[in-house]
């Protein structure tokens, strides 16, 4: 349930305002809302509201990148100087792999992420591997993940893991998305998950956090 404080951040958000969101993400600071809650409450409520009419079957692509384009309007108002570690409920690193220039898939999964409170770390695109490592074990990452949208990639995806492992960091999980990944399974690309879409990854991440804070409870 949403709180009644944030509807109307919810409402622009979703319509895609991304003027009005910034506008009424400063409101709800004038008022002592602190910037944590209004990512938790208000961001991630209309991420979930988004995920719920976004299936598979009739994914919107366009409504997406509206939103995204509004939801890291706002985060980048609350943290212009990016989400700090402690801020995030978990940290990941993001990629485009060496050998592909395409990012909007990567640009919307990590819209989806910073909307639902995760603090991503967004490596660009055409990112060699050791790059991608070097940021995993800087950041303290719970997971990468890496996109493709042509199949040259793949070779690069497959190595992501071994690398991990020689750098000590086998416990990072790897999860893929991308027109040319989805066609592969996770065994085949050595990953831990593929994701058909932005929002089915963040459930697998999701499951991920859930899983860690019981571990550690």
């Amino acid at each position: 349930m949403i709180n009644p404080e944030m509807n109307k951040l919810v409402e622009v958000l979703l319509e895609g305002g991304h003027a009005a969101a910034l506008s009424e993400a400063r409101r709800l600071r004038t008022a002592g809302m602190a910037s944590e809650r209004i990512v938790t409450e208000g961001l991630e409520a209309a991420m979930q509201r988004l995920d719920d009419k976004c299936t598979v079957e009739s994914f919107n692509l366009l409504e997406i990148m509206l939103v995204g384009r509004a939801v890291s309007a706002v985060v980048n108002e609350l943290y212009p100087e990016g989400v700090p570690p402690e801020q995030g409920r978990d940290t990941f690193v993001i990629a485009t792999l060496e050998g592909d220039v395409h990012d909007l898939g990567k640009n919307i999964t990590k819209m989806v992420l910073i909307g639902k409170g995760y603090r991503v770390v967004d490596l660009g695109k055409d990112c060699p591997v050791e790059a991608l490592v070097n940021a995993a074990e800087r950041e303290h990452a719970h997971a990468v993940l890496v996109s493709g949208l042509i199949t040259p990639v793949i070779p690069q995806v497959r190595k992501v893991r071994s690398a991990l492992v020689e750098r000590g960091l086998g416990g990072i999980r790897v999860v893929a998305g991308g027109a040319a990944l989805k066609q592969s399974s996770a065994e085949a690309l050595n990953v831990d998950y593929v994701a058909e879409t932005a929002f089915d990854g963040a459930r697998y991440l999701d499951s991920l956090v859930v899983h860690k804070a019981e571990g550690a409870a």
